[in-house]
């Protein structure tokens, strides 16, 4: 089995940097994406095994995207981070059926530990399936 992906959709080239060397760092491979469009783009190359989502996007909204992700027969099963700045994003994310919500600014651990955890209990779930 290869390495993990990850695909962070972060329009902020600054805060995608920064997660691109934390996640890099830790064995993660990557997809990034600064858009909607770019993200579509790159899933179709291939699929990640965690999504990390900003909110506000120059072509849409995380929290639309995430519930599009969820609703997609496809990528249901992959779970998703949503994060945001804004105060009402974490209402949103929940509602549009994110496993998770990180508020910026971030702590750089917390990041680690909540994909990781994820990642952990999405793998428990495939075993647990067969």
């Amino acid at each position: 089995m290869g390495k993990t992906r990850i695909h962070v959709l972060e329009d902020d080239q600054e805060i995608r940097n920064v997660i691109e060397i934390l996640l890099k760092e830790e064995g993660f491979e990557l997809q990034l994406s600064s858009s909607f469009s770019e993200l579509k783009m790159n899933i179709q190359d291939a699929m990640p095994d965690l999504f990390l989502l900003d909110v506000m996007l120059p072509d849409g909204n995380g929290a639309e995207i995430c519930e599009d992700l969820k609703t997609d027969i496809f990528t249901k099963h992959i779970p998703i981070i949503v994060m945001s700045a804004q105060n009402d994003s974490e209402e949103k994310a929940t509602a549009a059926f994110a496993d998770d919500y990180i508020s910026k600014p971030f702590d750089i651990d917390d990041i680690l530990i909540r994909i990781n955890t994820l990642l952990k209990r999405s793998a428990e779930s495939k075993t647990s399936k067969v």
